[in-house]
């Protein structure tokens, strides 16, 4: 049994692979009347160099649609979902107007906001938050109906693949050697700190893809049951 200082040099508090919902269960309660009920996790935030191309990727091959854009004078932005009905998808203005009118307690809307003049700047202009030296964002996770398809689709257009399905090695893994010079996420086979095969069944069965601004995509199966996968 490993001593109470050792313990406390541990990382993580978990067992390793082990999925557990709601974590260790130390959460505190969520009584009626808590001043956060009612808060939602409504939309995220990209900075994008050039609307021109990073619009289609989220439109044509990612099918979004936009719910309304706005000129602020020195940069317009640009919000965009998915169109949850038949008739929305049939009506993309009735879709826009509906959406807008009821956008604060609309979920999983993506904010693209460009800079006025940022077009103009050389590629990579903006920080992904996968640089190393400037790591922070990680990806926007979209979950699909079929990633093999919509994996093949994407190479087609020509999206550069940065994690390809069924693959789950040291390289894929979003750690970066960087991290590793530092001794942090470091991989030792045969220890707790190895990748978990119960974790490889979900991560090769996942892909990621880059946006034309360099901002990582995951594609996950909307099939795949995180305790069986």
């Amino acid at each position: 049994m490993a001593s109470s200082s050792e313990q406390q040099k541990q990382p993580t508090p978990f067992p390793h692979g082990a999925f557990l919902p709601n974590g260790h269960q130390t959460d505190p309660a969520l009584p009626p009347g808590h001043p956060t009920i009612g808060y939602k996790l409504n939309h995220f935030m990209l900075r994008i160099r050039d609307p021109a191309i990073s619009i289609p990727f989220y439109v044509d091959l990612m099918g979004m649609r936009t719910v309304f854009t706005m000129n602020v004078g020195p940069f317009t932005i640009y919000y965009l979902g998915y169109p949850q009905t038949d008739e929305h998808r049939a009506d993309l203005a009735k879709f826009g107007a509906d959406t807008a009118g009821n956008l604060q307690h609309t979920l999983g809307l993506l904010e693209l906001y460009h800079v006025h003049g940022s077009e103009k700047q050389p590629a990579g202009y903006y920080s992904t938050g996968n640089e190393p030296g400037h790591l922070g964002f990680g990806h926007l996770g979209f979950t699909v109906p079929n990633v093999p398809k919509a994996l093949q689709r994407l190479k087609e257009a020509g999206v550069e693949v940065v994690k390809d399905l069924g693959v789950c090695t040291r390289q894929s893994i979003p750690i970066s050697d960087w991290e590793n010079e530092r001794r942090v996420g470091v991989e030792v086979k045969g220890t707790d700190s190895e990748i978990h095969p119960e974790y490889a069944k979900v991560f090769n069965k996942i892909a990621f893809v880059k946006d034309p601004d360099g901002y990582i995509v995951e594609l996950v199966p909307q099939n795949m049951d995180p305790l069986d996968p």
